[in-house]
């Protein structure tokens, strides 16, 4: 028997307004209904960022350090940062080094007696804020030599805006993307408070099913402190 011989399937995004309808036992008929559907599937993302760590959001990025500023702005549709480096030589293949910064809290860095110290940044301290993430590191660089803060970020998922064809997940979530969206839907279509509760195991279903798969396959490295006695 012959196979289709592609692996390209998705679905559209009237497709999967469609479906999740049909799920609630209703029909997508008007403008509005799609419309309604639009703004619970960008409410379903967010609650996406608030349930774990989405792989296909991540992102690398570069910020090159400015001696004797503390502060930068990350990109506004920034979730949190996964990783952190600063980066010394960059672009020289003999001298370029990435060492590890550690994160601190708003507390530990209150508590840093001269915020105003200078030298390789070694700790950076992130704050989600509502007007834009940014993050602000110690000491602050010096003009020694060029530093860039090389990171890894958790960008939030593209929205469901009116000229999008398809969303900005893989293919593996789409059957959580529509459990989701069928169960927020049922909240708000005549009926539909019948099969919330089903719709409400699918969704929990197929979100565990699509994080589990969604995760590092790497075995894990543990690397054993030094214990130094005076």
């Amino acid at each position: 028997m012959a196979t289709s011989g592609t692996a390209t399937f998705n679905l559209e995004l009237t497709e999967l307004v469609e479906e999740a309808f049909e799920r609630c036992g209703a029909e997508l008929r008007t403008g509005y209904d799609l419309k309604t559907a639009r703004r619970s599937l960008n409410l379903l993302f967010a609650d996406w960022a608030n349930r774990g760590l989405n792989m296909f959001t991540f992102d690398q990025g570069t910020i090159p350090m400015v001696p004797g500023q503390a502060t930068y702005d990350l990109p506004p549709d920034t979730v949190d940062l996964l990783e952190h480096q600063i980066r010394t030589g960059a672009g020289d293949v003999a001298t370029q080094s990435d060492i590890t910064m550690s994160r601190i809290s708003v507390s530990t860095y209150a508590t840093i007696p001269n915020k105003l110290s200078t030298g390789r940044p070694l700790q950076i301290y992130i704050e989600r804020l509502t007007a834009g993430p940014r993050v602000t590191v110690w000491p602050i660089p010096d003009n020694a030599q060029a530093y860039a803060l090389v990171y890894w970020r958790l960008r939030r998922i593209q929205d469901a805006a009116g000229g999008a064809t398809t969303m900005d997940v893989p293919f593996r979530f789409i059957p959580c993307l529509v459990a989701g969206l069928a169960y927020y839907l049922a909240m708000k279509v005549p009926g539909g408070l019948e099969r919330m509760e089903m719709l409400k195991m699918q969704y929990d279903e197929a979100w565990a099913d699509a994080a589990f798969e969604d995760r590092e396959k790497a075995p894990d490295r543990y690397v054993p402190r030094q214990m130094f006695i005076g």
